[in-house]
């Protein structure tokens, strides 16, 4: 039996720690000083090769400030990060490592093609080499019938796809991508993950921030969800229900009306006639809640089932407290 060979981790970030504030002081790394914020208190992660790796939280969580620590545009007060087994330092030695932030950063007087080879030269592309990929940029973007327009005529979603193109030129191992789909249409987005999904297929690593769940559940190989600058949660989707909300499948039923009589085992939704269940065995344990609602005397005019999500999972490990 052929043995198989264990993932390669590209980066890696162990116990990172960072305090912000008007008392801060380098030595305040395991109990912040009066005043200060703890925006990483510990947080360790491994993306491993050609994976898309999904960092999740809720606002504030830390997400930023450990994509900037990768970068090199935060110094921890603690903690160590490594870029293809090497330590990192400040804000050197991160060839290999290309950033897409959440903000645009195209001129927008610019055309694509001029923004494209400005970030060439910025990323230290040869200049032999900014030519062909450049124009390879414009086809992968699929902005190839638009490379003489200036940057400000263009849509969002047009914009969201240049600004990725400007961050990768420099054909970078690794590609921090912070909330890539934000403010863009099912299209845009859609051939966003197209290009992201070559990016993978050529062996890059992803680190993707985003507040789209759904999004992450589908298209992200594994997961991690930070709060209050510690990692509560890592792994895939399986992993992480398993070790949080459990596999057990949701079932609800809308009835015509709620039994005279509470039914054991069923809690009220909040929706009128509306019962919820969890349970393991659909085909084995749903006929027999059917049976028992029909004899309470109520007739099923709606049944739901619902598998354990990421959603889920979140909102048991970060609560449902709003973040702003």
């Amino acid at each position: 039996m052929p043995l198989q060979s264990r993932p390669v981790n590209v980066l890696r970030v162990t116990d990172a720690r960072k305090a912000f504030g008007p008392t801060w002081s380098r030595a305040a790394t395991s109990a912040c000083a009066r005043g200060c914020t703890k925006a990483l208190d510990g947080a360790s992660l491994e993306l491993r090769e050609g994976e898309m790796l999904g960092l999740l939280g809720p606002n504030g969580a830390g997400k930023t400030t450990l994509v900037r620590a990768i970068a090199g545009r935060v110094r921890l007060d603690g903690g160590a990060i490594e870029l293809f087994g090497r330590a990192l330092q400040g804000g050197e030695g991160r060839t290999g490592l290309g950033v897409v932030p959440q903000e645009i950063a195209v001129y927008p007087l610019l055309t694509a093609r001029e923004n494209l080879e400005v970030w060439g030269r910025l990323h230290g592309v040869a200049a032999a080499e900014i030519r062909p990929r450049v124009e390879r940029a414009l086809q992968w973007t699929a902005l190839a019938d638009r490379a003489n327009e200036p940057v400000k005529r263009f849509s969002g979603g047009m914009k969201r796809r240049l600004n990725i193109a400007c961050g990768i030129l420099h054909e970078p191992r690794v590609v921090l991508l912070d909330e890539p789909t934000v403010g863009v249409d099912p299209q845009s987005r859609e051939r966003i993950y197209e290009m992201l999904a070559e990016l993978r297929g050529r062996g890059v690593s992803l680190l993707l921030t985003t507040h789209q769940l759904e999004e992450a559940e589908a298209r992200c190989q594994r997961i991690v969800i930070i709060d209050h600058g510690r990692v509560a949660a890592a792994g895939t989707l399986g992993e992480l229900v398993e070790a949080t909300i459990g596999a057990r499948r949701g079932v609800t039923l809308t009835l015509d009306r709620l039994p005279a009589t509470p039914l054991v085992g069923f809690d009220p939704d909040g929706v009128d006639r509306r019962l919820t269940t969890r349970v393991s065995d659909v085909a084995q344990e749903l006929p027999a809640l059917l049976q028992r609602v029909a004899a309470a005397g109520c007739k099923v005019l709606d049944v739901e089932v619902r598998s354990p999500s990421l959603h889920a999972v979140f909102i048991h490990l970060t609560g449902r407290e709003l973040r702003e």
